[in-house]
């Protein structure tokens, strides 16, 4: 693999045969290097095997001389980089020499085998779609992360943001996309789908909602699908179901509310330690299992939500996230392309359309 100023080339050596490579735009969100670098340095020293490309602008450089003198990194400079308030125009016509940008490419390259940034979640998605297209039949990508539940696992939740006004057949595609993001990341094989609603009765919600129960009944009829039915709110934290789809403007709420929930029981347990005698030692002796459960809850550990449905892994990690949270967006994305998610994400997508199309044609020819 050869990295030049001009753009990347890459390698013919076989999937198996070679590290898992992630191309990390270190000048995204927030803190920008004072979150990527040793974000990079944790991820490194638990995943052995792993290869980092580093995209950030030459000034940066200095800054990962440690890691590049492993030899487990390698350097692409770029001149450019995507602000967290700079227009979608911006990023995507303007800044085509961006760290996002960069970043990006090298999957279409082949150079790695996906992206993480911390960046523009608007641009990201843009630049992503526009970089490396989106799959056949796949109307629009959408992005999935997980959310803490009672049962010490975690919901995954799509849409979150990326696709405010949704179709049934957009709410279908989710589904299909998160079953396959559960089962190669997981041990859930055949994971289940619930469709978040107003209540649990078919009957119930939006025509758009009601007509994707019936996409996703169907699906689950001709074994394409493991759909439990509808959902409500409280189900994605008691972990009632593997996957919870919904619209991206009701997912967006569902996790800055989750991300508020945390932060609310962290500010609790440092209230109680602070308030008088009594509570000081009340707090001292439940202090490990508050602990364990502001751990659980901790939205940092779930970080790196999967842009799904492009030709091309992508994980976009929180931009407010500091070193810890972005080390675990990374181990999420190695996760995905270790377990080769795309490849999942293109077989589950042509069986429900395949069944979908047969579907069809039997009602056609019945009609």
């Amino acid at each position: 693999m050869t990295v030049t100023q001009s753009g990347l080339q890459g390698t013919d050596k076989p999937y198996a045969q070679r590290p898992i490579t992630i191309a990390v735009d270190c000048m995204g969100g927030d803190a920008g290097l004072a979150a990527t670098i040793p974000g990079c340095r944790e991820f490194l020293a638990m995943q052995p095997k792993a290869h980092l490309l580093l995209v950030g602008l030459p000034e940066a450089k200095s800054a990962c001389a440690d890691l590049l003198s492993t030899g487990r990194c390698t350097w692409v400079e770029a001149t450019e980089v995507v602000a967290m308030d700079d227009a979608i125009e911006v990023a995507l016509r303007r800044k085509k020499q961006s760290s996002m940008r960069l970043a990006i490419n090298a999957v279409k390259d082949g150079v790695a085998d996906v992206a993480v940034s911390s960046g523009n979640t608007g641009a990201l998605m843009a630049v992503a779609r526009y970089v490396l297209k989106t799959m056949d039949g796949v109307d629009r990508p959408a992005i999935a992360t997980q959310l803490p539940n009672a049962k010490g696992q975690a919901t995954t939740v799509l849409d979150l943001g990326a696709n405010v006004d949704c179709t049934a057949a957009h709410l279908f595609q989710f589904a299909v996309m998160g079953s396959a993001l559960v089962s190669a990341t997981s041990t859930r094989h055949e994971p289940t789908v619930g469709l978040l609603n107003v209540g649990e009765e078919a009957i119930k919600g939006s025509e758009t909602i009601k007509e994707t129960g019936v996409l996703l009944r169907a699906a689950a009829a001709d074994g394409h699908l493991n759909f439990f039915g509808n959902v409500e709110g409280n189900d994605i934290f008691k972990g009632t179901v593997d996957i919870v789809v919904c619209d991206g403007f009701v997912g967006n709420v569902t996790l800055k509310a989750s991300e508020g929930l945390a932060t609310m029981i962290g500010g609790f347990i440092r209230a109680e330690f602070s308030r008088n005698i009594f509570t000081k030692f009340a707090a001292i002796l439940a202090f490990p299992v508050l602990k364990a459960f502001k751990n659980r809850v901790d939205h940092r550990r779930y970080n790196g939500a999967a842009l799904l449905g492009l030709r091309g892994l992508v994980f976009k990690s929180h931009g407010s996230a500091d070193a810890y949270g972005f080390g675990c967006a990374l181990n999420r994305a190695y996760d995905a392309a270790q377990h080769q998610l795309i490849e999942g994400v293109r077989i589950r997508i042509e069986k429900a359309l395949a069944g979908q199309a047969a579907a069809d044609s039997e009602a056609a020819q019945t009609a």
